[in-house]
């Protein structure tokens, strides 16, 4: 049995009062290796996974996959379980406090890769081992939800 989510319901709170934000770990096979997909920030300093506050209407996993879309340029089915937890401090564009923020991560897995998609400007995007990339991101936590992330364990 499969939990159900529900949509995050907003009210008149800004959404990004919540400081909780929802991830995709993409993912495929490819010559029997399993890869994961990184996005380059858009300062193109760091690698990350596609994230982004909660959507009015939208469930967590709905949120991940409309990430995966707009800063990745991926379609897929995304799994509705989380597969960890993993905070950093986001460093606000107009010079404001940073804040604490809290990721949910599902795993997506790619179905489709479109080369025009809406962040394609403004990022790059990398499939790597699930070793390079838990070596690639700066996070220790998400490093290490890369690293011990298997597809077969969730039976994805």
């Amino acid at each position: 049995m499969r939990p159900r989510q529900h949509p995050v319901k907003l009210g008149r709170n800004a959404k990004d009062s919540v400081r909780t934000q929802f991830g995709a770990l993409v993912w495929r096979w490819r010559k029997d290796k399993l890869q994961v997909l990184l996005i380059k920030t858009r300062g193109g300093k760091r690698w990350i996974i596609p994230k982004g506050w909660p959507m009015d209407g939208q469930t967590p996993v709905q949120a991940a996959a409309t990430e995966a879309w707009e800063e990745a340029g991926i379609k897929g089915r995304p799994a509705p379980i989380c597969i960890g937890l993993y905070s950093y401090q986001k460093y606000p564009r107009n010079g404001e406090m940073p804040m604490p923020c809290v990721v949910a991560v599902f795993p997506l897995k790619a179905r489709w890769e479109f080369d025009k998609y809406p962040e394609a400007s403004e990022r790059k995007r990398k499939w790597v081992s699930p070793k390079k990339a838990a070596a690639m991101v700066e996070d220790a936590e998400l490093a290490q939800i890369i690293r011990h992330f298997n597809p077969r364990h969730f039976r994805l």
